[in-house]
C-alpha cells in the first residue's frame, strides 16, 4: 500500500472564511512547522493567499477551476509533481462533495472536514441551498462560523446543524477574535426510561436516527408509535416492517426507515395499512439487517389515519 497522504479539507460556501481560515492555519507554527504542502483551490472569492506570510515556505498551490476537471486522473497527476507531506482543500460550495471523494486517489486520506460560512446568512443558506448545506454539514467534523453575532439564533442554527450531523461541533467566531463554543444539550422529544416511550408523529426521525446510534439504548425498552406498514412474503406471515419514509435533506434522499417486527400469531395486516404499534424492542441479529438491529415484537396493535404530514423529516 502506498503511504498514506492526510488531507485537510475545508469546505463552505464564497465568501464564508475558507481562505482566511487556511491562511491562518499557514501562519500558525503550531500546524505549519515546515511539511511540504499542497494546497488544492477549488474556488477564487476576494481573498488571496498572502504566501510570503506562512511559516513553512514549502508550500505549492494548484487550482481547479471546473467541477469536471476534478478527476481521478487530475489530482493523481497534480499529487505526483510535487513532493508532498500532506494535501489541502480549499472546496468549492457549490460541488458536490461525492465528486471528489470518487476521484481521490487511493493514497490520499481525510483527516479533517471543517465548514467555515458567514453566521449571518448561514439560515438563509440552509433555507434556499438546502440540498448543498446538507452535503456540507454531513461531512464536516467542525463548523466555524465567522464574523458571529451576540443575536444570531444559537438554538436554530443548532437544531439544523444536529438534524443533519450529530456529531459536528459548531464554534462561533466573533469580529474581536473571540470564539464561543455551542454547548446546547441536545435533549430528546421524549422519555426514554418511561415506561411505554412514546414516540409523536413529529418526532419519528429523530427517534430512528437516535435508536440508529445508541442500540442498546432502547434495548428492552417498549415503545409506542404510528407507522407505516410493509411485508414480504419471504419473511413469513408473523413478520412486518413497520416504519416511516425519512427525509433527511430533500426529495432525492428519501428512505424509508423501517423496522423488523414480530408477532405471536399470523397477521393480517397488509402493505400500506397505517398502525399504531406497541412493541418491546429487542437488540438482535436479523437476516434483513446483516448484523445486530433493532427487532419489534408486538403487543398490540391498531388501525390509524397517517399522520399529517405523512413524510418524517428532522424539523
Amino acid at each position: 500500500m502506498k503511504n498514506q497522504i492526510p488531507v485537510y479539507l475545508f469546505i463552505g460556501f464564497l465568501e464564508g472564511g475558507k481562505t482566511h481560515m487556511i491562511q491562518e492555519s499557514m501562519e500558525d507554527q503550531r500546524f505549519n512547522s515546515g511539511e511540504k504542502t499542497m494546497i488544492i483551490c477549488c474556488e477564487e472569492g476576494i481573498d488571496e493567499y498572502d504566501v510570503s506570510r506562512f511559516w513553512g515556505k514549502n508550500i505549492y498551490i494548484e487550482n481547479i477551476e471546473n467541477e469536471e476537471d476534478l478527476t481521478l486522473e487530475s489530482l493523481d497527476n497534480i499529487s505526483k509533481k510535487h513532493i508532498i507531506d500532506r494535501i489541502i482543500i480549499e472546496y468549492n460550495g457549490m460541488w458536490q462533495l461525492e465528486t471528489l471523494f470518487m476521484n481521490m486517489p487511493e493514497n490520499w486520506d481525510v483527516y479533517q472536514c471543517v465548514m467555515s460560512a458567514e453566521c449571518a446568512t448561514f439560515e438563509l443558506f440552509n433555507a434556499n441551498m438546502r440540498s448543498l448545506m446538507f452535503d456540507k454539514l454531513s461531512a464536516c467534523e467542525m463548523l466555524v462560523l465567522n464574523r458571529s453575532t451576540l443575536d444570531a439564533d444559537r438554538e436554530n442554527i443548532h437544531k439544523i446543524v444536529r438534524g443533519v450531523n450529530p456529531r459536528c461541533e459548531i464554534v462561533y467566531d466573533f469580529p474581536d477574535g473571540r470564539i464561543e463554543y455551542d454547548d446546547i444539550e441536545d435533549e430528546l422529544p421524549f422519555d426514554t426510561n418511561a415506561p411505554v416511550i412514546e414516540i409523536d408523529d413529529k418526532d419519528y426521525a429523530i427517534w430512528y436516527r437516535d435508536m440508529g446510534e445508541d442500540l442498546e439504548k432502547y434495548n428492552g425498552k417498549t415503545v409506542k408509535f404510528k407507522g407505516l406498514v410493509a411485508r414480504d412474503p419471504q419473511m413469513g406471515a408473523k413478520t412486518v416492517i413497520v416504519g416511516r419514509h425519512v427525509m433527511t435533506c430533500c426529495a432525492d434522499d428519501i428512505t424509508f426507515g423501517g423496522l423488523i417486527c414480530n408477532f405471536k400469531k399470523d397477521t393480517t395486516l397488509n402493505t400500506g395499512d397505517w398502525i399504531l404499534l406497541t412493541a418491546k424492542i429487542k437488540i438482535e441479529n436479523h437476516p434483513l439487517y446483516q448484523r445486530r438491529g433493532p427487532v419489534l415484537y408486538a403487543e398490540s396493535t391498531a388501525f390509524a389515519v397517517k399522520p399529517n404530514p405523512e413524510l418524517a423529516t428532522f424539523y
